[in-house]
């Protein structure tokens, strides 16, 4: 081992990584991480974290709303941007510290900095300080990706800048018909701005269950958010403090902001992946990997986004577990991928797991389905018009 710095290099502080780390130093490894950013990663940092302190935030409008019927007075109230950024600034930043902090007392080295390959063995930091390791683990997660370039996607900002604004925008228009999309959408409705959602498709949430993908649709249009289904932006034009948003229909929309969230992409920019040998996927654009989230390396893994598998943070955590229990616990574990739930914070919000009523249908040749659909007894005396629906398959 003496030919080695480390019997596990991780390239990645974000869930899947840290995990990762923690688990393989328990095992007795000598580990060591690196990351670029800030420890955390995307759902700390700029995703799930700072998303849902942003859902709530936008919760109060709907109690506030509600309270009357329950026999509450409530002056007017007002909502200020700059304060909800502050609270959320200081809570990440506290997050950021348990995150690395944690790693460290697991006993690994965390480093501060970029790290690339140099060959299958040796990665390179942007200090300047090269290491060499027996196992690597890429765990760099996902980034943005505003799809093909149109003319004005220079003024667009995606989920990482839209939590840093300045200012809550009066208008936005917001181009996306997945998770990110439309709790978006619903976060800058109930905070008090006019909300246009543009999607390619004939509906939202593709992928989930048809009822579901309505009901959500219906609810959210009931909210006032204008979905426009089948079109896509074209272009976007910056006329003075405004944009105008032009869609592949003919028709436009003014705006303060424009948001696209019509996906991510793999990490893998210059990570040095042809030096190492490493192979990507050709049908998804991440690192091809196998059951055990091993690369074309042998010695090298990659869990998480950046395999562009099931991008969700428990999914990058079990992997990061299993991996440092298969190589330094002395445990042979496959991570189970059926069955997986998954969470949308929409409003309403959506909660789903196991098969859809379509793919339950195209699997087998009888299925029973059990739904209902009804105003939640809040509603009935509150005056909301809000429903809920809940279906078993």
């Amino acid at each position: 081992m003496a030919d080695f710095d480390a019997d596990l290099f991780v390239i990645g502080g974000g869930s899947g990584g840290v995990r990762a780390a923690r688990i393989a130093a328990g095992h007795g490894a000598r580990v060591v991480i690196a990351e670029e950013y800030r420890y955390g990663g995307t759902c700390v940092i700029r995703g799930c974290v700072p998303k849902k302190l942003f859902v709530y935030a936008s919760h109060v409008h709907q109690e506030i709303r509600d309270a009357k019927g329950f026999g509450w007075s409530i002056p007017e109230a007002s909502f200020d941007w700059p304060t909800l950024i502050a609270a959320k600034d200081k809570e990440i930043a506290r997050l950021e510290g348990i995150y690395a902090g944690n790693v460290a007392k697991s006993g690994a080295v965390v480093h501060r900095a970029r790290a690339v390959f140099e060959d299958p063995h040796t990665v390179r930091l942007s200090t300047g300080e090269k290491l060499r390791a027996k196992h690597i683990l890429i765990a760099t997660g996902g980034a943005p990706n505003h799809g093909k370039e149109i003319p004005g996607i220079e003024h667009v900002i995606s989920s990482n800048e839209v939590f840093d604004l300045k200012e809550l925008p009066k208008r936005i228009v917001i181009q996306g018909g997945g998770y990110i999309a439309l709790e978006f959408a619903c976060i800058f409705a109930n905070l008090g701005s006019d909300v246009t959602v543009i999607y390619r498709g004939d509906n939202i949430l593709r992928g989930f269950d048809e009822e579901v993908r309505a009901h959500v649709r219906t609810e959210m249009e009931r909210e006032g958010i204008n979905i426009l289904t089948g079109c896509t932006v074209a272009k976007v034009e910056k006329l003075g403090d405004e944009y105008v948003t032009h869609l592949s229909n003919g028709s436009s929309v003014a705006s303060d902001k424009v948001m696209f969230a019509i996906g991510r992409h793999p990490a893998v920019a210059n990570l040095g992946l042809e030096k190492a040998g490493v192979a990507m996927n050709p049908d998804n654009g991440g690192i091809a990997v196998d059951d055990y989230c091993r690369t074309s390396v042998p010695h090298i893994y990659a869990i998480g986004d950046v395999t562009h598998r099931i991008n969700l943070t428990p999914v990058a955590i079990r992997e990061g577990h299993a991996v440092a229990d298969n190589l330094f616990g002395g445990k042979d574990v496959r991570v189970d991928y059926s069955n997986i739930p998954t969470a949308v914070f929409s409003q309403p919000e959506v909660g789903a797991v196991g098969l859809t009523e379509q793919q339950a249908r195209a699997l087998c040749p009888a299925v029973d389905i059990y739904r209902t659909d009804f105003r939640p007894i809040k509603a009935t005396i509150s005056g909301s018009q809000v429903r809920t629906l809940m279906k078993l398959v």
